[in-house]
């Protein structure tokens, strides 16, 4: 596997979101399990959330960041989830103002790398300071290539939606595309300010082409294409972490989730969910339900209440608890998704494909409906359904991306049901990726091979 690197110092600086911090803790995990220090950049309240997730506190250091308090933003916010969603520009400024305490830090702390993601101002400081910096992304690298390539960038900021559409000239997956209605949500959140006076998309592109190198939480048996495409278009070393397999829990079903499953058939229930930030406007949640219902199976879904409703009960469509008859259960609060997604009687998974639930669905044996809902996640259900074809998106409006009670229920019985020649295809896809995911080497090889890489990245 090649020689072991010698021992590295590196830095974290994530961005100020707990989406973004525990990815790069758990890194920093993998890291420390073969002998490295990691210094890890946290907002001072929030380090007590991560302290739990520290596997080798003696090799991860905590380095406190107080955020700076700018006009308009709540006293004591820290991370995305102590504000709105239209106030977390001023959390960028926030984040952008710690730069000279930061470069105090990695003066006195004299690390070897640093690894940063939403700080554009990074690679620069780093270089002053003669520090590698490597962008570790959170996103994957198809969606990077899709909407931030330099070919797409050379475009400029004001790219028009019908371009967006379409992929760029060179890239890998011409089966990847956006709808009308997609589109236009990709063209707003590049040109949404992000920060003091910048665009996302510009902080973003800055942050990808001025770093050393690219880093990413995906395999190259998944992603290859892709990350080889971003190494052309960078002209930089892109590293892999491997993909994120999650941990096995350590804790026991809740007994009542237990037991309501076990009423049902093996492979027989389906189970929906869209994490803990996904708001459905109350038509679309309604419609959802419905074809739940339609589909005649039983079904479990976890959903945040709609826009509008404080809870999920009172938005529930007309007479639906009457029209279910304990076969289906509309949930509002957390669940244990991951052991949920293991019994034995779930066999189907609605995801929004956020990274963290596909990677908990694809290690299990339940198929997978796709049904994303924004950015990133639009690009991994074209990768899981076009192209690795291991699930089934719903269909939805190319104008209003809207979806249909008959749209969901054709998605569910496509993977459900036996002899259909789409659901054969996606079950055996499935269980080939599976197979790969679980193989007791892979991450560990993965890891070993980023490290030497980012050794040799040292040592250029």
């Amino acid at each position: 596997m090649g020689v072991p690197s010698p021992s590295l110092h590196i830095a974290m600086y994530p961005w100020f979101a707990l989406g973004h911090l525990t990815p790069f803790l758990h890194l920093s995990n993998k890291l420390a399990k073969q002998g490295h220090r990691v210094s890890f950049m946290v907002p001072t309240r929030t380090q007590a959330k991560l302290q739990h997730f520290n596997l080798h506190p003696d090799l991860i250091t905590f380095i406190p960041i107080t955020v700076p308090h700018i006009e308009g933003l709540p006293p004591g916010s820290e991370t995305t989830s102590d504000v709105p969603f239209p106030l977390q520009t001023l959390l960028v400024t926030a984040m952008d103002q710690t730069k000279d305490l930061v470069e105090g830090l990695l003066r006195d702390l004299k690390v070897d790398v640093v690894f940063f993601d939403f700080a554009y101002w990074i690679p620069s400081l780093a270089r002053q300071l003669g520090i590698k910096s490597l962008h570790y992304c959170i996103i994957s690298p198809a969606t990077i290539g899709y909407t931030l390539s330099p070919e797409r960038h050379c475009s400029g900021s004001n790219i028009s939606e019908a371009e967006l559409k379409q992929p760029p000239a060179s890239y890998p997956g011409s089966d990847i595309m956006l709808s009308t209605y997609e589109a236009r949500a990709f063209s707003a959140r590049r040109v949404m300010k992000f920060g003091t006076n910048m665009q996302f998309n510009d902080r973003q592109f800055i942050s990808l082409s001025e770093c050393d190198a690219l880093g990413f939480r995906t395999c190259r048996e998944i992603e290859g294409p892709y990350c080889d495409y971003l190494e052309n278009q960078f002209q930089k070393p892109v590293l892999l972490t491997g993909p994120a397999i999650p941990e096995p829990s350590t804790s026991p079903l809740e007994e009542k989730w237990a037991k309501w499953l076990s009423k049902f058939d093996s492979g027989s229930v389906i189970y929906c969910a869209f994490g803990s930030e996904c708001i459905l406007k109350k038509d679309q949640f309604q419609e959802l339900l419905h074809g739940l219902v339609l589909t005649g199976k039983p079904f479990l879904a976890a959903l945040k209440p709609p826009a509008g409703a404080g809870s999920v009960e009172e938005a529930l469509p007309d007479k639906f608890e009457e029209r279910v008859e304990g076969r289906g259960v509309v949930h509002g609060g957390w669940v244990q998704q991951q052991l949920i997604l293991e019994h034995p009687s779930v066999g189907c998974f609605i995801t929004h494909c956020g990274s963290g639930s596909l990677a908990e669905a694809l290690v299990n044996e339940c198929q997978l409906v796709l049904l994303p809902q924004v950015g990133d996640q639009i690009i991994n259900a074209r990768m899981m359904s076009r192209n690795l074809k291991v699930g089934v998106e719903v269909e939805k409006g190319e104008e209003d991306g809207a979806l249909t009670k008959e749209s969901v229920c054709k998605a569910v019985a496509s993977v459900m049901e036996e002899g259909s020649d789409v659901g054969e295809q996606v079950r055996n896809n499935h269980a080939k990726l599976r197979h790969f995911l679980l193989d007791k080497g892979l991450e560990s090889s993965y890891i070993h091979n980023f490290i030497i890489k980012l050794q040799e990245l040292l040592m250029g």
